[in-house]
């Protein structure tokens, strides 16, 4: 049996006789090739950023967005192929659409990540067309508050919202889930893809989410920080950083998806610049004691 994709990877729907889709193999390559992208779930709320690197002194500051918002309570970004990422959001927009048309509510994050994964696996399972070459990280806000019913006549149903039942379970809270070209999809603490995933994983796993959440303005100087690491593979080019974030009724968004704003934003970037520019500093130190020592070795031999 062979590990390489010799006649397998024709097609969409063929399995390797070592149960490999060569094809979904070959959309994740495409994507650890991708900029960067992250999320962090927060104690009261989700950061999204992602990495957009300068490939023209052409392109206008600010104008190409890629982390997108799907419902008011939720936003999107991804790594990958860009054309791919627009087509994911346009139908993970249906699907909120569709949940808020039927229920009269926001679509909740585990159901959207469950529809929109179910829908990138259907691309891996038919040769008319090929798997996504992209994967996409969802967060955002289960609102802890009762929503008024669009479009509401009257006092709309008696067990609220959703099904709720006053008093009895707390919803709500911040979601944070990552769909891979599979279609494969999980619920994280911090989540990174693209090229930088690596050094951003390493980073996101020192911060102990799981133990000790971040607030929402932590969240967004961490983000800035991991970013800047993921980087420095790639440093001899230019890059822009993206920053959304969306927070409980209570925080600064209202429960909305927004663009984290302009003065945090230069504040974090300024906070990571100087947090790497120290990283570098320690390093150039600790190799010049190490050739101090190095150098030491052979006059002391010498002597002896």
């Amino acid at each position: 049996m062979t590990s390489i994709g010799t006649g397998y990877d024709l097609g969409n729907s063929i399995f390797s006789p070592d149960g490999r889709n060569f094809q979904v193999e070959y959309a994740v390559k495409a994507v650890e090739s991708a900029s960067t992208s992250l999320g962090i779930r927060c104690k009261d709320g989700v950061v999204l950023a992602c990495e957009k690197l300068v490939t023209s002194k052409l392109m206008k500051a600010g104008a190409n967005k890629r982390i997108a918002t799907v419902d008011r309570n939720i936003g999107v970004v991804s790594s990958g192929l860009l054309p791919d990422g627009k087509h994911f959001t346009s139908r993970a927009r249906e699907e909120a659409a569709e949940w808020r048309n039927f229920y009269k509510a926001p679509i909740p994050i585990a159901n959207l990540a469950d529809r929109m994964g179910s829908y990138v696996q259907i691309y891996t399972m038919y040769n008319s067309v090929r798997p996504f070459g992209i994967t996409a990280i969802i967060g955002g806000w289960d609102s802890e508050n009762e929503l008024p019913v669009d479009g509401q006549v009257g006092t709309g149903p008696s067990t609220g919202t959703g099904g709720k039942q006053p008093g009895k379970v707390r919803e709500g809270g911040p979601g944070l889930y990552m769909i891979e070209p599979s279609g494969l999809f999980w619920g994280y603490y911090g989540a990174a893809t693209g090229k930088g995933r690596q050094a951003a994983k390493a980073e996101l796993e020192k911060l102990n989410l799981h133990e000790t959440p971040l607030s929402l303005e932590d969240g967004v100087r961490e983000a800035a920080r991991i970013m800047y690491i993921a980087h420095e593979d790639s440093k001899d080019k230019d890059f822009e950083l993206e920053m959304t974030w969306v927070s409980s009724m209570s925080g600064p968004t209202k429960g909305r998806h927004e663009e984290v704003p302009k003065e945090l934003q230069e504040e974090a970037e300024r906070l990571a610049k100087k947090a790497l520019e120290g990283d570098e500093e320690d390093e150039d130190d600790a190799a010049k004691e190490a050739g101090t020592a190095g150098d030491a070795q052979p006059s002391d031999a010498m002597e002896e």
